[in-house]
């Protein structure tokens, strides 16, 4: 790939301020000095590199399952501006040629109302330059396999970003997001952020070995059953802590503990495979929660959301999970940490914490 020294990030719309510290953070803790530029309220990030190979040393060396506040990134070209309406192609072809060879082009819109309204666009024209781009080799023939693909962010009819991210080295889903059905049958919407955790942190591969029938878990901050639903849906047994009243057709199914306590101060009568919390605290308090949890070899694995504050939100994740992470680490617990904010998270992020050794 040749030299690139912009980025683009998407995140979600509002948490620009904490997705431009974090990627900066980032970068200069590797050496790679810049500075980010964005408007609040348009869901997606834009850091220029001062060396030239920035972004393009970037998006390979730092992990993008490390970041937790950005959907998707690239590395960009200059941004396209004032195309002409009657052939926005060729200003674009003459630009591309330093672009990688790639296996797919992406177009995307950032995930605001005005973003979505050109979402019809945006498929059109992205079909109309992929031919253009098959043309002169630098996307290759459908279904050749390649390392990079090819992401275009359009801002509207005559503005946008292209350029190229590692497959795997970014996210997987359009625009970063990994659509789901609400199932009717649940008690609450929360319960679409268990589920999208589930199929973000577990690789496909340990699903049944960690989600399997059998299994044991805790739901603390239960009522009204949200995430204990997605816990009986994958036929395991279930303590619900909550001293508000669960959901009577989840009460049902037999597989359901109510267990009218304050979420704080439960002990599990024995270890349990999955612990797994959405109360509505600070997210201080939360983290010493899961860390009692952890030190006292209560369950095996736990998903847990920490509720942002309104200011100093990236400061406060970033100090939430180096005091756990130092915790573990000098209590001489083995673990994997891992955090995000999902699709369906609002002002929280979501994490795993994995106690297997």
């Amino acid at each position: 790939m040749s030299e690139f020294n912009t980025l683009v990030l998407y995140c979600r719309a509002g948490f620009e301020k904490e997705c431009a510290a974090e990627i900066s953070t980032r970068l200069s803790d590797m050496g790679i000095y810049g500075y980010p530029r964005f408007e609040t309220g348009q869901a997606y990030v834009v850091f220029h590199c001062q060396q030239p190979d920035g972004a393009t040393d970037a998006i390979q060396r730092l992990r993008f399952r490390d970041l937790i506040f950005t959907r998707q990134w690239f590395a960009a070209l200059p941004l396209f501006e004032q195309l002409p309406a009657d052939d926005r192609i060729t200003p674009i072809l003459a630009c591309a040629g330093s672009l990688p060879v790639a296996s797919e082009l992406v177009a995307e819109v950032v995930d605001t109302t005005e973003g979505r309204e050109l979402q019809s666009f945006a498929r059109k024209f992205g079909s109309a330059l992929s031919q253009a781009l098959r043309r002169e080799s630098i996307l290759l023939e459908r279904k050749r396999r390649a390392d990079w693909r090819l992401h275009m962010l359009v801002l509207d009819g005559r503005t946008l970003w292209l350029g190229a991210a590692p497959i795997g080295n970014s996210s997987p889903w359009s625009m970063g997001i990994l659509r789901l059905k609400f199932p009717q049958q649940a008690p609450s919407r929360s319960t679409l952020k268990l589920e999208e955790a589930w199929r973000y942190f577990i690789p496909a591969q340990r699903q049944d070995e960690l989600l399997g029938g059998g299994l044991r878990a805790v739901d603390l901050g239960a009522a009204p059953g949200g995430w204990t639903w997605q816990l009986v849906k994958q036929n395991m047994f279930v303590i619900a802590v909550d001293n508000g009243p669960m959901n009577p057709d989840l009460m049902e199914s037999g597989q359901v503990e109510h267990r009218r306590e304050d979420a704080f101060t439960f002990v599990p009568p024995k270890p349990v495979d999955w612990m797994v919390c959405d109360i509505v605290d600070k997210p201080a308090r939360v983290t010493e929660l899961v860390l009692h949890w952890a030190e006292n070899g209560w369950c095996r694995h736990a998903i847990f959301n920490l509720k942002l504050p309104m200011k100093q939100r990236f400061a406060e994740t970033e100090s939430c999970l180096g005091y756990l992470r130092d915790s573990l680490a000098n209590a001489g617990i083995g673990f994997r940490l891992q955090a995000r904010q999902l699709y369906h998270d609002r002002e929280e992020i979501t994490c795993w914490l994995s106690l297997e050794p």
